[in-house]
């Protein structure tokens, strides 16, 4: 599969990363065709890694990662364009934090919104799954950094779409049976709102120690 991966930070590093070892062609998308991060993480990357504007990213994959801030992911997915998105799963693993006022950031939309209602609206040709979200990028492409059994959700409004994803993530080694699919596309709310209690958490651990949560019932 043919795979852009917009955002050349630690997400996009990590998830561009494990997609060409998994043997998939991956484009990372930048705001430059000639961007220096892009542009060396496909040198390292080998034949399947490419580097691109957003897009040149987008146009030339079937599946689409967000891997951009969530402040940032509209005006980005905008340079990317929208005859570039329409009909393709665009999978949105972004958080809408506002870093300016500090730390831990608060949300710039949440309760009765979500960045990715946000960009569905904006772009409702695309196929727009949340998931990926909730955890550090190591642990997104490698669930056995951690010991036992933890969950990963998945939300969206088409199923074929979040089939999709659901495949990718088994690629990333995460168990069928502890993806977690929470219904339509709105309960990206829940799912961006974890992140508060997340960064909370993270502020508390010892340095380095990853963590995720497990949903234990009778």
């Amino acid at each position: 599969m043919e795979i852009a991966v917009l955002g050349t930070g630690m997400v996009g590093h990590a998830l561009a990363g494990k997609l060409v070892e998994l043997g998939h062609g991956v484009t990372m998308g930048s705001r430059e065709s000639g961007n220096p991060k892009g542009m060396q993480w496909a040198e390292q990357a080998g034949a399947r890694g490419h580097a691109g504007s957003f897009a040149e990213a987008c146009s030339r994959s079937g599946l689409i990662i967000n891997a951009t801030p969530g402040t940032v992911s509209l005006a980005i997915l905008a340079e990317a364009g929208a005859d570039n998105l329409n009909g393709k799963v665009l999978l949105d693993v972004s958080n809408p934090l506002d870093g300016s006022k500090g730390f831990p950031p608060p949300l710039t939309v949440c309760n009765t919104d979500s960045i990715a209602e946000t960009i569905q609206r904006s772009y409702p040709k695309a196929r727009v799954v949340k998931s990926l979200n909730t955890v550090s990028a190591p642990v997104m492409v490698d669930p056995g950094r951690l010991p036992g059994p933890h969950d990963m959700f998945i939300a969206g409004d088409d199923l074929d779409a979040k089939s999709t994803v659901s495949a990718l993530l088994q690629e990333f080694a995460w168990e069928p049976g502890h993806i977690r699919d929470l219904g339509g596309l709105d309960a990206a709310r829940g799912m961006e709102m974890w992140l508060p209690l997340w960064l909370r958490i993270f502020m508390q651990q010892p340095q380095g120690k990853m963590f995720n949560i497990a949903i234990v019932s009778e």
